[in-house]
Order: structure tokens, then sequence, then C-alpha cells
């Protein structure tokens, strides 16, 4: 396929994305394609290769329906979604910590000379963008599951996929019940978004967004 057949691909599938409020619950995706798209969370982006994400599959009906009782935003994708996300932010993601050294040591392959050289940089990082808060730590991380969120939805459309992100949960009930069924990993998680995807029940109407020269500015 050339450049321009390619460009066309991808941007066929952002208008044919849209946020799904309700799917056809008869229909299912097939295995091999829902891996697909938590390849493509997997594989994204985030910041120092952290990785601060856990993406839970919720295929359980009686745990939906716990769910359900706090995640006013997804009332009716719960109960219609072919697979529905929790998506998770790891917690505590500090210098020095245990799955930082793991993760930038053993999964990265970063020498432990330069990892302890990395210290001072790290402490710079944290003040300049004001991470000295347990609660901002976790903040941070969240915004990085958002990249993951992103590329999710964009290979589920180009694949003919609908999908959904959600913000209207309550945290702290949520989390709750997740912990109660032992998938908060003992309080190394907590949630940060979710993410229904199915087929749609009905077509959108057309998509509207301002225009590029409202969301654009050249600096020359």
């Amino acid at each position: 396929m050339d450049k321009e057949n390619r460009k066309k691909e991808i941007l066929d599938a952002y208008h044919f994305r849209h946020a799904t409020r309700q799917f056809d619950p008869r229909s299912s995706i097939p295995e091999d394609d829902f891996q697909f798209i938590l390849e493509t969370g997997r594989l994204s982006p985030s910041s120092n290769g952290l990785e601060p994400w856990k993406f839970l599959v919720v295929q359980n009906e009686e745990l939906r329906a716990e769910l359900r009782e706090h995640a006013y935003g997804a009332y009716r994708q719960l109960d219609t979604a072919s697979h529905f996300v929790v998506v998770l932010a790891r917690k505590g993601l500090t210098y020095g910590s245990p799955y930082v050294i793991k993760q930038l040591t053993e999964v990265k392959g970063i020498p432990r000379d330069v990892f302890v050289g990395m210290a001072d940089p790290w402490k710079m990082f944290f003040e300049d963008f004001q991470l000295q808060e347990e609660k901002a730590i976790f903040d941070w991380a969240a915004k990085q599951t958002y990249i993951a969120m992103g590329n999710m939805m964009t290979a589920a459309a180009m694949i003919g996929i609908d999908s959904c992100p959600i913000e209207g949960f309550a945290p702290a009930e949520i989390d709750r019940i997740l912990d109660r069924h032992g998938l908060l990993g003992g309080g190394e998680f907590g949630v940060s978004a979710m993410i229904a995807f199915g087929y749609r029940a009905i077509e959108p109407r057309a998509k509207t967004r301002r225009t590029i020269d409202q969301v654009t500015r050249w600096i020359r």
C-alpha cells in the first residue's frame, strides 16, 4: 500500500470512530481481534518507559453488574459491550521503588550504574512537574494510560470495531470493588479510566470538530 492510501485508511478510521453509547449485545469481537487491540495498548509509549498500566478485561457478568452501580458513564455500555476494559494506573512510581528499579534495569535493560546516575535528573523532573504528593504521582501515571487508551481505540476503529472511553464513575467505589476481588495487586494500582468495545447498535451522528486552523498555530 502506498503512503497516500495508508494515510486515507488511517483518517477513515478516525472518522469511523465515535463514542459508542450502546452496542449490539448480539455481536461479539473475535478473540484474535481483541488480542490485537490489547497488543497496541501494550506497545504504547509511556514516560520514562515505565508502562504504568494494567488492562482488566471484565467479561464476568456479576462483576460488570457490581461496577455498573458506580459507573454512571458506562450504564448502557456495561450491559451491551462485547469487551469491557478497566484501565488501571500504577501507584508509587518514585525513583528507587522496587517496580521502577525492576522496570528500568531488567525490562528496559539500563545498566545499574547508569540507573544510579539517573537519581538527580529524576529528582529534577519530579520537582519541575510538582510530583511530590502521592495523588500527583498517581495522576501522572494515569495520564500515561490515556496514551495506551487512544492507541487501542484507534486500532479498534481501523478494523471496524467501535469503542467508548469512560470517565463517568466513582473512583473510590470502583477501587473498593476491584480490591475486594483481589484485582488491584494489594494496593499497587488504582482505577484510571474504562473503555467499552463492541459493535454499534445504531449509526452515529456526523462527526463534529473544530477546524484545523482553530486548533493549530505554526511558530516559524
